[in-house]
């Protein structure tokens, strides 16, 4: 225009694209201590894995487990028989509830009636791609941990890829579905996360574990008449998925799939090695270490979950009639509280055997990394992740690995303790249902 001010061209994509590359090589030495690099580091590893998966199933042997017990089991409900007590595989008695039944025929059918293993090893290397991209998503919404350490959250770990693509066993399919629910939980959708959540429990029992941080949740966020409907979807989905076994023989359903004490073998413990087998299978000591594991989530939930200033009975009345002004809770006091009531119960577990890993092992960074001890360093927190990867890669496990498990946990636990309370944030503020 003649005499005017000439006005300044917007940026056009290229030159946005180029100048955040110019940004990210400027940045380039903090792109890995970033938490808002989150999702850029994420990214490259997510798709590094896709490559490390195909080879490890093209390069590495599988390893026969459970997989045939578990085609045996789903293949006696096929043919008829939803009597628990005579479902039954290589490996012994069907101990699983029913939404892992539905599962595992969806794959029986899929994999030639479980014959085509090469397919069921690519099917279990999609199912943790998806954990994987809920695990990031979940680390990219509290921005606690440095980008760097997710390479020890999937490239790293031998353990993790053996259990998902080497050995195809149920408990990845059930944290896949509670990191899902998990991801709801922070959307501020709880039905939904509610419901997902008792499917993951249907396919194996080790997600109730989660139970107890859920339930102060929901109590924190709604209350206690408000959360009963909650509950109750949780409850009416177990009951219709176990309805046709219930109906044959309910009472040998519900001890099969929900056997909560179950004696496991001195063999295949991974924490308690150091211990004499009498001591291990005494049901004295499986009452302390329940006890214990209690006692803890009590302290935890009343010294450290809910805020001081608040009664525990505070909690069943509606947000909106509370004394003090309820505020909402943040991304990270949600995480807190469910991975710490997981952590709670493998510290104190009876036993946990190899597979057991994929239960906590994603959670561990987040857990590490809102410890309370600040002499608790970058190089430390590290050397405790290598320590319990190489516990668990102890095979057999030795006295050793497992005190070295114990104190890694011990040291977790305590830091979790003394950590600083995450803040809550805006008042009175209502979540989405």
């Amino acid at each position: 225009m003649a005499g005017g001010v000439k006005k300044k061209s917007s940026p056009g994509p290229l030159s946005r694209v180029w100048a955040t590359l110019r940004k990210l090589w400027q940045e380039k030495h903090l792109i890995l201590f970033q938490a808002e690099y989150t999702i850029l580091v994420a990214s490259v590893l997510w798709f590094l894995e896709i490559g490390i998966n195909i080879w490890v199933i093209q390069k590495v042997a599988y390893t026969e487990i459970d997989w045939k017990a578990y085609m045996d089991e789903v293949e006696g409900v096929i043919n008829g028989t939803y009597d628990y007590t005579q479902l039954k595989g290589d490996t012994g008695p069907l101990v699983y509830p029913a939404g892992f039944v539905y599962i595992f025929t969806a794959l029986y059918y899929v994999t030639n009636h479980g014959v085509n293993i090469r397919l069921a090893q690519y099917l279990f290397a999609v199912f943790y791609l998806l954990t994987l991209l809920l695990v990031f998503r979940i680390y990219h919404r509290t921005k606690k941990v440095p980008p760097y350490v997710f390479f020890f959250v999937c490239c790293a770990s031998y353990r993790i890829h053996s259990i998902f693509v080497l050995r195809l066993f149920n408990d990845p399919v059930a944290m896949m579905m509670l990191f899902g629910a998990v991801n709801f939980f922070l959307d501020g959708r709880w039905t939904l996360g509610c419901g997902l959540y008792s499917l993951a429990v249907s396919v194996k029992m080790n997600v109730l574990l989660f139970a107890p941080g859920l339930l102060f949740l929901l109590l924190s966020e709604f209350g206690l008449m408000r959360t009963i409907p909650k509950l109750s979807l949780c409850a009416a989905i177990q009951l219709l998925l176990g309805l046709p076994f219930l109906m044959e023989n309910p009472i040998g359903y519900m001890t099969r799939a929900f056997d909560l004490g179950r004696q496991f073998m001195f063999t295949w413990t991974v924490n308690w090695r150091f211990l004499p087998e009498w001591l291990f299978l005494s049901r004295y000591f499986h009452l302390v270490l329940l006890a214990a594991h209690l006692l803890a989530l009590l302290l935890f939930a009343l010294r450290r979950w809910k805020r001081p200033e608040e009664s525990i009975m505070e909690l069943l009345k509606e947000p909106g009639k509370r004394v003090l002004l309820a505020q909402k809770l943040t991304s990270d006091q949600m995480v807190l509280v469910l991975f710490t009531s997981n952590f709670i119960g493998m510290c104190f577990s009876r036993s946990l055997h190899y597979q057991f890993y994929v239960w906590y092992f994603h959670t561990l960074p987040f857990l590490l990394w809102s410890g309370g001890f600040k002499k608790l360093a970058h190089l430390l927190r590290v050397l405790i992740l290598g320590l319990v990867e190489l516990s668990w890669n102890t095979y057999p496990s030795t006295i050793y690995s497992s005190a070295a498990l114990h104190l890694c946990h011990l040291i977790m636990l305590l830091s979790l303790w003394f950590a600083r309370p995450p803040a809550r944030q805006g008042e009175n503020a209502k979540s989405h249902v």
